[in-house]
């Protein structure tokens, strides 16, 4: 046999095979690295531009505020409130008068309050539900799914924690006084208004104390005295904010952490997480709250952090940009610094950075995945991203 033409002959089969193969694979291979590199693409595409859908130039932004409310927006004001469309269509009208206006939503209901005053309506997408007239000037109010309101009302050295039905009849009234439990920072309701949680703060024999304490109006809060079923006591700290993200969960905003409290009928504190860097900002929605924090280092101004209610968290981002404002709105972190704006999403990518126009803007909301309400210094613009 002839070695040489043997083995000749075999690596011209091998070689045609290979060349067979890798024409049989170059193909898929060639359309998978297509996808791939077009799946990062739009992962990681920052959107500069915008085109505009609608417009109303003639609003008056400066003197109103803006609450998404359902699918629509809340306009408030001194003397009134309107929902509007998407396209800027009043939907209805409520008239009153107030000289500090605040609102807080939770999915379609809305209870607008005048604080210092004694006025607070209850609202809804059909309009208004009930109107309450307070004993006491009001603090702060949170409202329910349901429209039952919780409000801190203000009555010389003592405070009340009162919880109003959708109707606006009273449910229950608490007496604080400063001495103790102390004087109420914070108010938040469960979703469902079984749970109502408040942040005290007082200051004993030279030593502050911070207090959070849990109220139950179920079952399980009837046998309690003040319907209390949990307080925990924090020293050397204040605890100015208080969240509840489902009604399972409550999350409290210490000046040197969070804590995350787990369960209704007596809530325990599941984390407590103490950070050694400054607290610069917090922003929360119904699903999610986060932080940002001071930077160590010159390059590194601050780290924006994410958090589940579980406390895992969902990211950790550092950037440089300033900023005046900073939400959550729908799938978006959007932070606004005059007409700059950007946006991350939930895992903190950055996805938008660009200047708005039409001036100075006050709120964005993400209204749907590729829609957007820009409240400018020039009035309302629906807008896409491009």
């Amino acid at each position: 046999m002839n070695l040489k033409k043997y083995t000749s002959e075999n690596n011209k089969v091998i070689q045609l095979y290979k060349n067979k193969w890798n024409r049989k694979w170059f193909l898929p291979l060639g359309i998978l690295i297509f996808i791939l590199v077009v799946i990062l693409g739009i992962k990681y595409h920052v959107y500069h531009n915008y085109r505009i859908l609608s417009s109303s130039n003639n609003e008056d932004t400066q003197s109103s505020g803006y609450v998404p409310l359902g699918d629509c927006l809340l306009k408030y004001g001194d003397d009134g409130a309107y929902l509007l469309s998407q396209s800027q269509e009043i939907l209805w009208n409520q008239t009153f008068e107030m000289s500090n206006p605040s609102v807080d939503v939770r999915g379609e209901r809305a209870v607008i309050y005048d604080k210092k005053g004694t006025k607070m309506f209850v609202l809804n997408k059909d309009k208004q539900v009930s109107d309450i007239e307070t004993k006491f000037p009001v603090l702060q109010a949170e409202i329910t799914e349901k429209g039952g309101v919780a409000a801190i009302l203000e009555d010389g050295e003592k405070t009340w924690i009162n919880y109003y039905a959708p109707d606006g009849s009273v449910i229950a009234e608490n007496q604080t006084r400063i001495e103790n439990p102390g004087y109420p920072l914070d108010i938040a309701v469960s979703p469902g208004g079984e749970n109502i949680a408040v942040s005290f703060l007082m200051v004993e024999k030279s030593r502050l104390i911070s207090k959070v304490v849990f109220y139950n109006f179920g079952d399980a809060g009837q046998t309690k005295e003040d319907n209390i079923v949990a307080d925990y006591q924090y020293e050397n700290t204040i605890i100015p904010q208080i969240i509840y993200l489902d009604n399972e969960t409550a999350v409290a905003i210490r000046d040197d952490g969070y804590s995350i409290f787990k369960g209704t009928e007596s809530p325990k504190e599941k984390i407590n997480e103490t950070i050694k860097e400054e607290i610069v900002s917090t922003f929360y929605d119904e699903k999610y709250f986060g932080l940002v924090l001071k930077g160590s280092g010159k390059k590194e101004e601050y780290v924006m952090q994410l958090y589940a209610p579980s406390g895992k968290k969902m990211f950790s981002k550092k950037f440089e940009h300033e900023y005046q404002s900073i939400d959550i709105s729908k799938e978006m972190i959007i932070m606004c610094d005059g007409s700059d704006v950007k946006m991350y999403n939930l895992k903190g990518i950055l996805k938008f950075d660009g200047t708005i126009d039409e001036g100075a803007v006050k709120n964005v909301f993400q209204m749907s995945s590729k829609r957007y309400m820009v409240i400018s210094e020039n009035g309302i613009n629906a807008i896409s991203l491009k």
